[in-house]
């Protein structure tokens, strides 16, 4: 890879952290507030009602000692609640809470606001999360080839 390209990768993934660091300080609007590491276990639970905890710990790419305080924290909020998995009792079920939902509900509205008139139109807003949720599978990819 050649210095040009090295330069505008670099400054590709310093974008993406600059916009999340914006859509995170936005987010203070009454809902609960979570750490980043809660944050990558709620969305994942919220995407994946019933996952396991290992499919959410692997998913989430954090180690078990981090997954399970993220997980605490998560649920001393009363964000997030565990089941016995009904088929194998050794199991446990991740799911969002009603006020969970409720949060979600209100950071989607709070991020539209945010975002609109800045990414124009349907086809430009398709074509932006296309690429980042190609980005995001393939980064995910490699970690998991890597490991």
């Amino acid at each position: 890879m050649d210095e040009e390209q090295t330069s505008r990768l670099f400054e590709l993934a310093d974008l993406i952290l600059a916009v999340g660091r914006q859509l995170h300080a936005s987010k203070e609007f009454g809902a609960e507030s979570w750490t980043p590491l809660e944050s990558a276990v709620m969305r994942f639970i919220d995407r994946n009602p019933g996952t396991s905890a290992s499919a959410a710990a692997e998913a989430t790419q954090l180690i078990s000692s981090n997954f399970s305080r993220a997980v605490r924290g998560l649920e001393k909020k009363g964000l997030v609640r565990r089941d016995v998995d009904q088929h194998d009792a050794r199991r446990i079920r991740l799911y969002p809470t009603a006020r969970a939902q409720d949060n979600l509900h209100r950071l989607r509205e709070v991020w539209s606001r945010l975002l609109d008139g800045i990414v124009s139109g349907p086809e430009e807003i398709d074509a932006v999360n296309s690429t980042l949720r190609r980005i995001e599978t393939q980064l995910v990819a490699r970690t998991r080839r890597g490991s």
